[in-house]
Parts: C-alpha cells; structure tokens; sequence
C-alpha cells in the first residue's frame, strides 16, 4: 500500500508551470459583475458574445491577487449545448494536464460559460457521422478524460448552473464536490438512446448516492433539479439561480476561496487519503492515512502553521 501511496505523490511535486501559463488567455477580476462579464468573454453581464471557433470550446482562467491558486475551467460551445467532441475532449486533456504539472493550483472549478446549460452530453450530430468502429474508441477516451479529472490532485468543483444530462452529469460527478442552482436539470439518461452510461455513471453515482436509487435514478432515465439532487445527495449545495444564471458559480467560487487558505499540501493528501480509503477496508484505509499523514510531516508549511498558531497570525503556505 505504501507503493501506491509514493507513486501518487511523485505527481505532486514541483514540475513548472510554463504548460499553464499558455493556457492562460485572461484573468479573471474579483466582483461578480466583472466577473461573469470576463467570464462569457463580452463586456458586460448583457452582452453574451460567443466564437463558434474551436479554439474557443474551453477556456481556462488562472485567477490571481487573493484569488490566486484557483483555476476556473469554462466549457463553451453555445451552438452544441457545450456537448462532448473530439475537440472539446482533447482541450480537456491538455488543460487537466497543465493543471496536474502546475503545484501552485489550490483548487478547479468546472463551469459551463454558456447561460441555462452546464454540458447536455455527448455530441450526437458528431457521433452520428462516426463509422461504427470510432464510437468505441471515443466513448474510451472520454472515459479516460473523466478519470483524469477524477485523479486531479487538488479539490474539484463542478459549478452546475443548467442541464447537465449524460456524459455532463459524469463529468460532475467525477469533481469533488458539486453545487447546483435549484433550477439546473441533471441526469444519466443513456437508457432513452438504449445505451448505457459509458464514462463511468455507473460506478460514480452508486458511490455518491445509494446503489438502489442510483439504479432507479438510471433505468427510469430520470432528470432531476437542483433542490431534489441536494435531497438525494447528489449535490452539495443548491442554491437559487440569480438574473445572472451564474448562482452555482458564484458559490463555487466562494467555496474555492475557503479553501485557498489551507495548506495545499495537507489538502492534497487529505483528498488521496479519503479517495484511496472509501474503496478500500477500514484497516487499509487507515494505512492510507498514516502514508499520508507521513507526507505533510516534513514540510516547511507545517512548521508554517505552527508558528503562526503561536504568533496568532494567518499562516503563509506555499506549498513546500
């Protein structure tokens, strides 16, 4: 257990972060109006001004002042209902990359930069056109993106402000935590097109909620709100939705922002230690933990937090 408890840190080190930095194509501003306004790209809240350029399906945010650490990840294909394509699949890839390298990251938030929809699924105008042979090869490498967000390091959150239907709601449920507006429309509806959830539905929201309401929730194809998915437990928060359409980002950002503070290090591990211990038995899991806690002995931020206890003044971690 030890052995896969080092092989999981080696990925948190100290690796650069130039990979990031090109991705960077704007920082985003403290308040609220500016900040859905840089959000969605025009000039004010009003303004909604979308690219259909490809170029244009992601874009992802390196925060900064107080907010730095936080990395918002925006998906943005208007036209399609910011649904799953080979292209939107690979600028993932490469920001969960960036992401993973980067040891300044605090915190993602996973947010849709398109009014009353977070991600409707896969592309079926797109799949439509595959030949038989491709589904299978795509289906995979979606499933391999969703489990590389699942693997990230850091906390993420899923800020669920619209629909987020079939492959959408498995990315969500693949981020740490998620947080809904109360009108936001979620669901694993495969079944309807006679398939099943094939980016890991299946496995993650049995373990988010109960097996047997997990199965009724997929062999009904149900679509739930916000308020019933907070009942259910399959959010965290539901909260209402503003003129804005933003509520559930707003609130993600908020949640990010308390967790900025915190040592990143002991947050990382506290994260492998629950990920690694829930699929495991107490006493291995409990293991898990020592391995873990062994980490954050030796840091300079523990020492960090200590002194600043002691001096009763907010501690200054950098990650070391």
């Amino acid at each position: 257990m030890a052995l896969v408890i080092r092989r999981s840190w080696k990925g948190f080190g100290a690796r650069g972060v130039d990979g990031a930095c090109r991705m960077t194509a704007a920082l985003l501003p403290a308040t609220p109006r500016a900040l859905l306004a840089s959000r969605l790209g025009g000039t004010a809240a009003a303004a909604r001004r979308y690219s259909s350029d490809s170029k244009d399906d992601l874009r992802v945010r390196y925060l900064d002042g107080e907010d730095t650490g936080i990395v918002v990840v925006g998906i943005n294909r208007p036209k399609a209902k910011n649904a799953i394509s080979k292209n939107l699949v690979k600028m993932m890839f490469d920001a969960v990359e960036d992401i993973k390298k980067n040891n300044r990251v605090r915190s993602v938030v996973l947010c849709s930069l398109v009014p009353g929809i977070f991600c409707a699924g896969a592309d079926l105008k797109e799949r439509a056109k595959m030949q038989q042979s491709e589904v299978g090869a795509f289906v995979s490498k979606a499933r391999s993106l969703i489990t590389e967000l699942g693997n990230l390091p850091v906390p993420t959150i899923a800020a669920i402000d619209g629909a987020a239907l079939g492959g959408g709601l498995e990315m969500a449920l693949a981020c740490d935590i998620r947080i809904a507006s109360s009108s936001a429309k979620m669901g694993l509806v495969e079944t309807k097109l006679a398939i099943i959830p094939g980016a890991g539905g299946t496995q993650r929201l049995p373990r988010v909620i109960s097996v047997s309401l997990a199965k009724e929730l997929i062999f009904a194809a149900r679509v739930v709100d916000g308020v019933e998915a907070r009942r259910l437990g399959l959010v965290n928060h539901s909260v209402e939705q503003n003129n804005s359409g933003d509520a559930a980002y707003l609130r993600a950002l908020e949640l990010a922002r308390e967790i900025n503070p915190q040592g990143p290090i002991a947050v990382r591990m506290a994260k492998l230690a629950i990920n690694q211990g829930i699929e495991v038995d107490l006493s291995t899991g409990l293991a898990i933990e020592e391995a873990c806690y062994a980490q954050v002995i030796p840091t300079k931020d523990r020492l960090e937090g200590l002194a600043a206890f002691k001096e009763k003044r907010r501690p200054q971690y950098k990650g070391e």
